[in-house]
């Protein structure tokens, strides 16, 4: 057998190997053997006999855990020893260090990962660790009120718990002890400013042109997390996706590009999945996909070829889970992934990729917007797409063709004259003139600055029709 994950090779015994043994305790155990060397060549023990005593006392005594140890003999006759380690349910520290063994290597635990595994042995999750910090004049009983109303709707909980006080409902949720301390998971789904407490609790959101040095605008979302996802995909459906209208009987219908039900479950995913003690949640939106990225790796226990199948359900934040799956936003039979990829297929679009990537998980999945004609006309402006800022069917503004394509000279050079600008555009200053006050008149643009010393700048407005002419 070759060095691997559960196994490691000594030619001789040294007392610092107390430390694999202690990092194989912590994670899923393994063997070490003494007196064989890197090539698996078994080169023998002169003091078998002694190691054969020592080792299993020196491991009681410095780790606390029981090992098998064994003497064994090869075909030649040459004695080596076999240690056999179980894994641990309870964390083994080696002079105050704890070691735990991932890959073929050790690693000694310290910081944010020493809280995660010692949690983890003890069978807690972080959102269930109490915040001194806080009382319950940081609750806001306006986000329990919607979740009471959502879990009421899903057939969740009781409806008579909407009658109750705010402690009350959160003893029914597990999210304070007996003294009236709040658990970080209370602060997070229902605080009025969790951020205080946690700074990871925020949703960034970031519209690229080409590529990830392109920002063209950003948003942040922050506030409690059990509204989080409505507040996104709020914000998405009026700036940063396209809606497509149709129309059914008289009926008018205005879905996303991608589908809803699997936007929000990967939302609610990387919400409920995150790990709080670490950095926000962070969305890039470029012209021809959509990156989404939460803070937090997979559970040993899973893969991502596991997710897209039949798995057990293994939440990071138990407390948060549990009160998504009251509000019936997700499920508890590790439903979401596959019913993600499902969504997606079912209208044509490639599944989304998932993957881990930088101590997170990230997932990337394709756009899906109608393809618009290329006209150069008037109606340019007037967008058959649901956008946030024009009636896509009686939009009374209608653009010029020289107003777009001022708007396009200012989306790289913002610093011009009214004669530099009618020289670009091959028409007379007093054009160019009216044309900017238009554009500022319809609120594509603002005035920065003085008359003598300022600059025009493009709006969020003008912005968003600048990247919608870009897919044209």
């Amino acid at each position: 057998m070759s060095e691997s994950q559960n196994i490691e090779y000594k030619e001789s015994w040294h007392d610092e190997y107390l430390k694999w043994i202690c990092g194989f305790a912590n994670a899923q155990g393994g063997c070490i053997y003494i007196g064989i060397n890197d090539k698996q060549q078994v080169i023998g023990l002169p003091d078998s006999k002694r190691l054969l005593e020592d080792i299993p006392n020196k491991i009681v005594n410095y780790l606390g855990i029981v090992a098998d140890v064994n003497l064994l003999q090869s075909e030649e006759g040459k004695e080596y020893i076999e240690i056999v380690v179980e894994p641990s349910n309870m964390p083994i520290a080696y002079h105050g260090a704890y070691h735990y063994r991932s890959g073929s290597t050790k690693q000694e635990l310290k910081g944010v990962a020493l809280q995660q595994f010692i949690l983890k042995k003890m069978g807690r999750s972080w959102d269930e660790l109490l915040e001194d910090r806080a009382t319950l004049n940081d609750i806001d009983r306006k986000a329990i009120d919607y979740f009471l109303r959502k879990a009421i709707e899903a057939h969740r909980i009781n409806p008579e718990l909407k009658d109750e006080d705010t402690r009350t409902v959160l003893e029914n949720l597990k999210l304070i002890d007996n003294n009236g301390v709040l658990t970080n998971a209370a602060i997070l789904l229902f605080g009025k400013d969790p951020l205080r407490f946690f700074p990871g609790v925020e949703f960034r959101i970031g519209r690229f042109g080409i590529d990830e040095s392109d920002l063209i605008f950003q948003d942040v979302v922050n506030g409690n997390i059990i509204q989080m996802a409505d507040k996104v995909v709020t914000l998405l459906r009026s700036k940063y996706l396209i809606s497509p209208i149709h129309y059914e009987g008289m009926q008018r219908l205005e879905p996303l590009e991608i589908p809803e039900d699997a936007l929000r479950e990967m939302l609610y995913n990387s919400i409920v999945h995150k790990r709080y003690a670490g950095v926000h949640i962070q969305m890039w939106i470029f012209n021809d996909h959509i990156e989404l990225w939460n803070e937090g790796k997979l559970p040993d226990e899973l893969t991502i070829d596991a997710l897209k199948g039949k798995h057990s359900s293994h939440p990071r934040n138990i407390l948060l889970a549990s009160v998504f799956y009251k509000a019936g936003f997700i499920e508890t039979w590790g439903r979401g992934i596959s019913k993600i990829c499902n969504a997606f297929k079912a209208i044509g679009i490639e599944e989304p990729v998932f993957k881990q990537s930088e101590g997170g998980m990230l997932i990337t999945f394709k756009r899906n917007y109608p393809t618009m004609t290329n006209e150069k006309s008037h109606s340019r402006a007037n967008d058959p797409i649901n956008d946030p800022i024009n009636d896509p069917i009686n939009d009374p503004i209608k653009l010029s063709s020289v107003d777009i394509d001022v708007l396009h000279i200012l989306s790289t050079n913002t610093k011009l004259t009214y004669n530099t600008l009618a020289e670009a555009l091959s028409s007379s200053s007093a054009t160019a003139k009216r044309s900017l006050q238009n554009l500022k008149a319809y609120g594509y643009i603002t005035r920065q600055g003085s008359n003598k010393a300022g600059y025009w700048q493009l709006t969020e407005k003008g912005k968003i029709f600048i990247i919608k002419e870009q897919r044209l």
